[in-house]
């Protein structure tokens, strides 16, 4: 299983756009104008199906961005939301989200996140499934410029972008690492992770 997280690994971070700098100062009118409505002025989104942006690794925003530009990550809402953005303007956002302070959240279902701590801790051996913790590191903090930030997201678009990587809807992983991951989890092991990625900090 290591040799795979490495293999896999690997194939992720040659797909991570490179790190540019980017002006969180030119950023913001842009949040101000455009992202702020669906994700916060300060990233942190108010709405569960929208994620939090807030202290997320730069290079992957930029990636994301970039991806939804050029139609390797579909979604209506963000298409043409990006469509006039300029390769500055995206890494602008990229460092001003980055820059801002994730809030802590409280997860809500206690049994729930019984069952995804052990999950994201461990994996599932049986299923072949690998420990979240192992790539997005045990607090959710992710690995720059690897993985991206999973805590304090909100459980709902966890979840949603699992089955999005399981149906194959969103495709932009390196390696197909987490679309080969996602299919090996059930619902319930997803909702699962979802609600004991939500109230990690």
């Amino acid at each position: 299983m290591k040799h795979l997280i490495v293999l896999l690994s690997s194939l992720f971070v040659a797909g991570v756009a490179s790190a540019e700098t980017g002006d969180a100062a030119k950023g913001q009118p842009i949040v101000d104008k455009v992202c702020g409505a669906c994700h916060g002025a300060d990233g942190n989104s108010t709405s569960p199906i929208y994620p939090n942006l807030a202290g997320q690794h730069p290079e992957y925003i930029n990636k994301q961005l970039n991806d939804f530009k050029a139609g390797l990550r579909k979604n209506a809402t963000m298409a043409p939301n990006v469509a006039n953005l300029t390769t500055q303007d995206m890494l602008n956002l990229a460092a001003y989200f980055s820059a801002q302070q994730p809030k802590v959240r409280m997860a809500k279902d206690a049994a729930l996140v019984a069952e995804g701590q052990k999950i994201y801790k461990g994996g599932n051996p049986g299923s072949g499934v690998p420990a979240c913790a192992s790539c997005h590191g045990p607090t959710g903090a992710g690995i720059p410029v690897q993985f991206p930030r999973l805590a304090g997201q909100h459980s709902k678009y966890v979840l949603s972008q699992l089955k999005n990587f399981r149906s194959g809807d969103r495709a932009n992983d390196g390696g197909k690492m987490m679309q080969v991951i996602a299919r090996k989890l059930t619902d319930h092991e997803m909702q699962a992770v979802a609600e004991y990625i939500s109230g990690l900090r």
